[in-house]
């Protein structure tokens, strides 16, 4: 079994920043210690907009600037960035939710009846669903499961909505 794990978008601006909020704060270190623990190859997703985000579908449907390329809020977060060090991983910019070049990068690693693949991060009912389910319509034999103590949603309501929804999809939830 080649294990996998998927760190999404636990960017400063998520946690403490222009959409950040008490429950991004708080799984923090909880993904650290993930991360810290976990053998096997990591993928990092970044949200990662343009100054003229504004202007684009979606900071028209969600006008929150944030995450712009190189701003101190598109950055990793820091506690984040230290247990990443010393792991095999690579970080993935995506300029919407999913990411196509998460699912290309994965299918590199192993047959999907051979991954095991883990996901946790920010946003439960945005980017991390949206990954999730890329992934599950990519490997739909590989075991695919996300953390939801190590997730945060925009409120509490919409993460257990994605989590139930993803549980619906046939991903495993612990």
């Amino acid at each position: 079994m080649k294990k996998v794990l998927v760190v999404v978008d636990m960017q400063n601006d998520f946690i403490s920043g222009s959409l950040g909020t008490k429950e991004a704060q708080a799984i923090v270190e909880r993904a650290a210690a993930k991360i810290e623990g976990f053998e096997g190859r990591i993928y990092v997703t970044m949200d990662t907009h343009q100054r003229d985000y504004l202007e684009t579908a979606e900071g028209k449907k969600l006008p929150v600037v944030h995450c712009v390329k190189e701003t101190e809020g598109w950055r990793l977060n820091e506690r984040i960035m230290t247990a990443l060090s010393g792991k095999d991983y690579s970080i993935l910019e995506k300029g919407t939710f999913g990411s196509v070049q998460l699912a290309e990068k994965i299918a590199e690693v192993g047959k999907q009846e051979e991954l095991e693949i883990e996901c946790f991060g920010l946003c439960t009912d945005i980017c991390v669903v949206s990954n999730v389910l890329l992934l599950k319509a990519h490997f739909p034999e590989a075991k695919i499961m996300v953390r939801a103590d190590c997730c945060a949603g925009v409120t509490l309501e919409t993460h257990e909505a994605a989590l139930t929804t993803m549980k619906m999809c046939q991903i495993d939830i612990k």
